[in-house]
């Protein structure tokens, strides 16, 4: 046990750099950036007297390393400043935000991942088959398709040819679970097409590539029906890999939904950080880019717990 731990608390400490190497990533990404901020604000027409006062109220008066620890301490405590398009507290702009990103990511995880892990069960129990080519074929196909594009085409047959799903995924609190669901569900099947794909094919590598190993073998000689085979041996061992890859692309359902934010503006923190981007309001593109940092970090190390605990040669590398 305590290896396990020393091996999180690793994990943990690397996490942190990393995310501490983002937000430098972040912040002078956005110093790069042409053009005066001030002035962008202020307009063409504005004096210079008020710029200066601008810059000064901004902080961009400042060395650029001075204003840059400034932000990390607030960051670390939460507090990302105010947006400069509204003035509202950037923490409550990205609260609800985040919340329906969420809302989707776990509503398109509830479908993706049993789907995944059943169709790659299949496909390694019938390697070569007809149904395995066929579903390579499709999960290829998904793969290869960008994000934006399937969704326009679920939006042409299912939202406009067929009434049965609305093109708009608009969301209010006064809102039923139901009609949610209901509004939620293009843009959550456009993220399961992708992920399906992603989680069946290392699904079906994990199974194929136990099959091959002596015990499996040594299970088939004895007479053990192939279901047993790979419910009893191969399942359990396969877990480690399988637990890898959903919490790999539940890192991709959170941080990879811009595209599809975009497509049914539906209001999550993608929609948001291109909204921002637009509008130059710095503040909370910086803060939308370090949350999508921290949650992807966060659900690898997740995947790398995941894998530890299922998989005793992880837990005692020694």
């Amino acid at each position: 046990m305590n290896d396990v731990l020393q091996i999180i608390v690793k994990r943990l400490g690397l996490g942190l750099i990393t995310l501490l190497v983002i937000s430098i990533i972040i912040f002078g990404a956005v110093e790069l950036l042409p053009g005066d901020l001030a002035q962008a604000i202020l307009g063409q027409a504005a004096t210079e007297e008020t710029v200066a006062a601008m810059r000064e109220e901004l902080g961009l008066d400042r060395p650029a390393p001075v204003r840059y620890f400034a932000w990390l301490k607030g960051a670390v405590v939460g507090d990302f400043g105010n947006s400069l398009a509204s003035g509202i507290p950037v923490t409550e702009l990205i609260g609800p935000r985040f919340k329906n990103t969420l809302f989707l990511a776990v509503y398109a995880a509830i479908i993706a991942v049993p789907i995944a892990i059943m169709l790659g069960v299949l496909a390694a129990l019938y390697r070569n088959s007809v149904f395995d080519r066929v579903a390579n074929v499709l999960t290829l196909t998904s793969i290869s398709s960008p994000e934006f594009f399937l969704g326009y085409i679920l939006v042409l047959f299912l939202a406009v040819k067929n009434s049965l799903f609305p093109a708009i995924s608009s969301l209010s609190d006064d809102m039923s679970l139901a009609d949610k669901l209901h509004r939620v569900f293009l843009p959550a099947l456009t993220l399961v097409l992708v992920v399906v794909a992603h989680m069946m094919r290392m699904t079906r590598a994990a199974i194929i590539n136990l099959l091959a190993s002596p015990y499996i073998e040594m299970a088939r000689l004895k007479g053990t029906p192939q279901r047993k085979v790979i419910t009893h041996h191969a399942l359990p061992n396969a877990w480690a890999p399988v637990i890898n890859v959903v919490a790999l692309n539940l890192a991709y359902l959170i941080t990879g939904v811009v595209l599809v934010e975009v497509v049914f503006v539906y209001p999550g923190i993608g929609q948001l950080l291109v909204d921002s981007v637009t509008k130059r309001d710095f503040p909370v593109v910086q803060a939308c880019c370090l949350v999508f940092a921290a949650t992807y970090i966060l659900l690898n190390l997740a995947a790398d717990v995941g894998s530890i605990l299922t998989n005793p040669r992880l837990r005692h590398p020694k």
